[in-house]
């Protein structure tokens, strides 16, 4: 690639404009022959950091801004403030339904950070371009790699396992 390409949109902040944030970044970033998985994961990426500037600020608008390097992509989302602090994961309980979005975001990403820009948050995250990084691609996501969880008190074949102490016959 010869230069890092930029795209830049402005949306409205309100709950419809994640599926629009999703839309536009598919679309760019397909047509920067950026790879299907790489895709996937920055739609559900640009969903999570343009849901929480909405929810969490009091910003009317949202900027977010792709970035197409040589072995990255980069998505920020700058919202305009007023919410102390930066976003940070927060530990949930298993029944919450909300608070999950920035763990699911670093543990997708190669990298994320905030920082302030004056009166907002500037939110940004990385991704490889090439989502296998030469590897073989799996479309399995590696569940035929394992073999399934034997049932408590069995062996991997099934059979059963006597308690421990107990004689074999």
């Amino acid at each position: 690639m010869a230069a890092e390409r930029r795209f830049r949109f402005e949306l409205a902040a309100h709950p419809g404009s994640a599926a629009q944030a999703r839309h536009l970044t598919r679309a760019r970033l397909s047509g920067w022959a950026v790879c299907e998985d790489t895709c996937d994961t920055a739609e559900l990426v640009v969903s999570e950091l343009v849901t929480n500037a909405i929810v969490h600020t009091a910003s009317r608008r949202v900027v977010c801004e792709l970035h197409d390097g040589e072995d990255l992509v980069r998505i920020a989302v700058r919202d305009e403030g007023c919410a102390p602090g930066e976003p940070h994961p927060s530990p949930q309980r298993p029944d919450e339904e909300h608070g999950r979005g920035l763990l699911l975001v670093a543990a997708m990403c190669t990298a994320w950070g905030a920082q302030e820009t004056g009166p907002g948050l500037l939110v940004w995250a990385e991704l490889p371009r090439s989502a296998n990084n030469g590897a073989e691609p799996r479309a399995d996501l590696g569940w035929s790699a394992r073999s399934r969880p034997a049932p408590a008190g069995s062996s991997p074949t099934g059979t059963p396992v006597p308690p421990a102490g107990a004689e074999r016959p």
